[in-house]
């Protein structure tokens, strides 16, 4: 009797201990989704802002290596994560694209803070805010130009001269540059640039002959003869 009564003890006592792990697994579930969608949903809005598809927002791993390269970082220190402590790694350089992301919405390096300590709110921020995307501020501020997205090399921002090589010095030079070649179409007028057809010379008009006079008649004399 003793033996059976054990037998259930150890049964109950394991059944609670699955049930234990199944509602634990079940909430660490619920927790990791619910954050995830959280961090999505403003991501998504920052790509679409900044000139990179939305979806890639939702495809783990895809997503964070995709946030790098926005912020000018090599997209593969996402694989750090993967091992051991190597998340660190990972979030280090995120947030210093993080920052240059934030130069390029106009924000000052305290925004970072919040960044830092509240990913979603600073991606709600950006991503659903009105405030512009502007690249050419993080090439102003001295820094590295992103690797994806506007500003990038092979994408174009609208309205914004893209330069061969984007840089500091380069870009500035692209748009004084532009700048100078409206100003000289200004100068010029309409007609350099193509709006009215160039104006044409009158044509030489022969000089006018009398008309001869009917057969048998004689041309009438000139004051002269």
């Amino acid at each position: 009797m003793d033996s059976y009564d054990s037998y259930t003890s150890d049964d109950q006592a394991f059944a609670t201990l699955f049930l234990i792990w199944g509602i634990t697994f079940a909430i660490l579930a619920v927790v990791v989704i619910v954050s995830y969608v959280l961090l999505a949903i403003p991501l998504a809005a920052l790509f679409a802002k900044t000139g990179i598809p939305a979806w890639k927002a939702w495809v783990p791993f895809y997503s964070t290596f995709t946030w790098l390269r926005l912020g000018g970082q090599n997209g593969h220190w996402v694989w750090a994560s993967l091992v051991p402590y190597g998340s660190v790694v990972t979030s280090v350089f995120l947030y210093i694209g993080m920052h240059r992301t934030g130069k390029a919405f106009g924000k000052e390096s305290g925004f970072l803070v919040l960044g830092i300590f509240l990913p979603w709110v600073w991606l709600f921020i950006l991503g659903f805010g009105r405030d512009e995307y502007r690249p050419e501020l993080i090439a102003a501020a001295g820094l590295g130009a992103p690797l994806e997205g506007h500003g990038a090399q092979g994408y174009a921002t609208p309205g914004v001269m893209q330069p061969a090589q984007y840089g500091a010095g380069q870009y500035g030079a692209g748009q004084h540059g532009a700048q100078q070649y409206g100003a000289q179409q200004d100068a010029a007028g309409p007609y350099s640039a193509g709006q009215y057809p160039p104006p044409t010379q009158p044509a030489v008009q022969p000089p006018v002959q009398p008309p001869l006079p009917p057969e048998g008649q004689q041309p009438p004399a000139t004051s002269g003869q």
